[in-house]
């Protein structure tokens, strides 16, 4: 494995996975672009030491066939703007015109090739679709961690064409180093804050974590679940009751594992899930018969922000509430706030998970916690212990 500070690019067209996977209007105007900000460094990096720069993503969920709405041809104007220099396009990734196009790039040139999900060979981690992905380039370069989980074949399977000349980009270098620092070398008391509305893409993130820290706090739509396996009446919440046997098995391995495990004592109820709906602050084990949690209560506010206070190590994934409606917001926000104030005070926090970087952005704290991570779901599976693919791939 090869370092990205320290190899020559010069004369060297490098391949470079990007995760520009965005948000776009119905103009096709970008509404997020901190992936691609994200992804800067990385491709100046290689233009600074005279390579060539070719990039390729994926964009939305198309289904292996070309879809305007999910071309990538939408973003050329801004990464042109980014990186101060036309960044040239072909409606393809692979073929004869791909490799005729990256022929003539000149050292210092950019070009970005079209949604690599435009071919069913990209999810499948077909070897001859990565094999033409890899024929126009000299070298590879992973930088899209928010796909390190998948094995596709632009992440996982093209690298073994470049067993020399394969590296990390500085997304997935500093997404990696946050994260083994949170989970090999955490300072304590560690807690852990999960949100958002589902249990079930976090049981496993959940036993892991109950190995490694010292307090975790439950809240979002998943706090229902464990709320309803303590016997609860949680009204017409969201709940899975699939998994009340697990959210019990979670609250019997904390205590065994002197983990404190927190649930907010109170919530703001609604009559519906809608913004304009009649809310109320209620007790979260006792939520009105056709009434909804919808947030945190204040409360639970006042203990939470207590105890990460009170933290050395912090993990956020996932908004303690509808962070999207601004009546429900008020959970999320404090949350927010008080890792940022933590952070100031000498604790090391890591936000992840695309709800709570959405909040932290839009609440303008992204820059006051200590790593903001890009990958949801990639950093979901790493914290749980997994190895990923796009990871693997680079250090066999």
């Amino acid at each position: 494995m090869k370092n990205i500070d320290n190899y020559d690019f010069k004369g060297k067209k490098a391949i470079i996975r990007v995760d520009f996977n965005v948000p776009l209007d119905k103009e096709y105007n970008i509404t997020d672009t901190s992936r691609i900000d994200a992804a800067i460094p990385t491709i100046k990096k290689v233009l600074e030491k005279e390579g060539t720069a070719i990039l390729m993503s994926h964009l939305g969920r198309p289904k292996g066939n070309p879809e305007e709405k999910f071309s990538l041809k939408h973003l050329t104007g801004y990464l042109s703007d980014k990186l101060g220099k036309e960044v040239q396009f072909v409606d393809d990734c692979v073929g004869d015109k791909v490799k005729e196009k990256a022929s003539t790039l000149q050292n210092g040139e950019v070009l970005l090739l079209e949604n690599l999900r435009f071919h069913e060979g990209e999810k499948k981690g077909d070897e001859d679709f990565a094999k033409q992905l890899a024929e126009p380039a000299d070298v590879y370069i992973n930088d899209a961690f928010g796909t390190a989980h998948r094995a596709h074949a632009s992440t996982a399977v093209i690298a073994k064409y470049f067993p020399e000349n394969k590296m990390f980009g500085y997304i997935m270098q500093n997404e990696i180093k946050n994260m083994d620092k949170l989970l090999e070398e955490p300072k304590t008391p560690f807690t852990a804050i999960l949100g958002g509305a589902k249990v079930s893409g976090k049981v496993e993130v959940i036993e892991n974590l109950i190995d490694k820290v010292d307090n975790i706090i439950i809240g979002g739509g998943m706090m229902f679940t464990f709320i309803k396996a303590l016997g609860g009446n949680i009204g017409k919440s969201l709940v899975e009751d699939e998994l009340i046997d697990k959210a019990n098995e979670i609250i019997e391995k904390a205590r065994e594992n002197d983990v404190t495990l927190y649930l907010p004592k109170d919530a703001i109820a609604a009559s519906d899930y809608d913004k304009d709906a009649e809310s109320k602050q209620t007790n979260s084990y006792d939520i009105p018969e056709g009434w909804m949690g919808l947030d945190i209560g204040e409360e639970a506010i006042q203990k939470f922000s207590e105890l990460i206070a009170g933290s050395k190590t912090i993990l956020w994934n996932g908004p303690m509430g509808v962070f999207e409606m601004p009546n429900f917001a008020m959970g999320t926000k404090a949350i927010a706030e008080a890792v940022a104030k933590a952070t100031e005070e000498g604790a090391y926090s890591l936000v992840g998970g695309g709800d709570s970087v959405a909040a932290i952005s839009q609440m303008g704290l992204a820059d006051k916690v200590s790593y903001v991570s890009t990958g949801g779901g990639a950093m979901l599976e790493y914290i749980e212990g997994k190895e990923l693919p796009g990871v693997k791939a680079i250090r066999e």
